[in-house]
């Protein structure tokens, strides 16, 4: 048997180019043009988009980036580098990354891989808990990519790994570390990115496996149903999103006698706006201001070692 000549693309959701309004106002059309993001008629949606949401919504995120940007550019791009680095260190094998909006795109990258002779691509989305709106758009742009291929190379695409032995141990890893060096709080809340409830509704098993994340977690910290709680952040537009909404709850607990809580947003793989600007920010002043007294966030995964573990036993099988 000839042996396959591999390469490893690691997929996120993408970042702008800089912290400026030109920046993300040509970051948001890409990501807002999507139709797995938003499902809406053209006609209906490029007016709202153009007109209404791009304005003002890039004023505003031009402040939140520019409060987590850092000198080498912004915390997702960093930090992705630094997984790409240490997992191509591991295996000794190509790993690009390709971002679904902003730059390098899935196509930057696959096409890189696909010069240096690659028979094998093995894709792996950052996103733990599989959704129609993430881990299906990472597929939607790896065909289009291949429409203008002769030859296409073998596919393994990683779907998720919600309830990976792996991916728990390393979460486990972080949160005790936390809570060994801050205490344990009142409440760990464990917060995921929201989508629309319409979405799960329509047959997205993304609650399913938030909850899949959230109880194997949960079982290996040892914690009762009373010492943590689910959430969902980031919700966009006028449409009912899963619930309970992070901010909400977060506000709240501080009249129920939770004064010291912990955060965690398994959800993502690396740090980035929706970890460092609303949930340590924004989050964060919202407990205080609201009577809590000791807020800690527990970063993401990022170039950890033992996420850099999980990666490898993840694509080990396809090699």
């Amino acid at each position: 048997m000839i042996k396959k000549k591999s390469g490893i693309l690691l997929a996120n959701l993408g970042t702008p180019d800089a912290p400026t309004k030109s920046a993300i106002k040509r970051y948001l059309r890409q990501f807002l043009s999507d139709k797995r993001v938003i499902n809406m008629p053209t006609w209906i949606w490029w007016p709202i988009l153009n007109l209404i949401i791009l304005p003002v919504r890039s004023i505003s995120l031009s402040k939140m980036y520019v409060s987590i940007w850092k000198e080498e550019g912004s915390p997702l791009m960093i930090n992705s580098q630094k997984q790409r680095n240490a997992l191509s260190s591991r295996l000794n094998i190509p790993v690009e990354i390709g971002m679904s909006y902003g730059n390098p795109s899935i196509k930057y990258s696959v096409d890189k891989l696909m010069t240096k002779g690659i028979d094998r691509i093995i894709i792996l989305p950052l996103y733990p808990q599989f959704s129609s709106a993430t881990v299906a758009a990472v597929w939607d742009s790896l065909c289009k990519v291949f429409t203008k291929y002769k030859s296409i190379p073998d596919i393994c695409f990683i779907r998720d790994y919600a309830d990976h032995p792996a991916y728990i141990n390393a979460l486990k890893i972080c949160v005790k570390r936390s809570f060994e060096k801050n205490g344990i709080p009142d409440l760990l809340v464990i917060s995921y990115h929201g989508i629309p409830k319409r979405l799960v509704n329509e047959g997205d098993d993304y609650l399913n496996r938030c909850l899949d994340t959230t109880n194997a977690l949960t079982k290996e910290l040892g914690l009762n149903n009373e010492q943590f709680i689910l959430t969902f952040q980031s919700r966009f537009g006028y449409e009912p999103w899963l619930t309970p909404y992070t901010d909400h709850i977060i506000k709240e607990l501080p009249s129920k006698g939770i004064k010291h809580i912990q955060v965690i947003s398994p959800g993502f793989a690396s740090d980035c706006l929706e970890t460092l600007e609303e949930l340590d920010s924004r989050n964060r002043d919202y407990f205080m201001n609201s009577g809590g007294e000791r807020f800690e966030y527990i970063p993401a995964l990022n170039d950890e070692e033992s996420h850099i573990d999980m990666m490898c036993q993840l694509i080990n099988k396809f090699l």
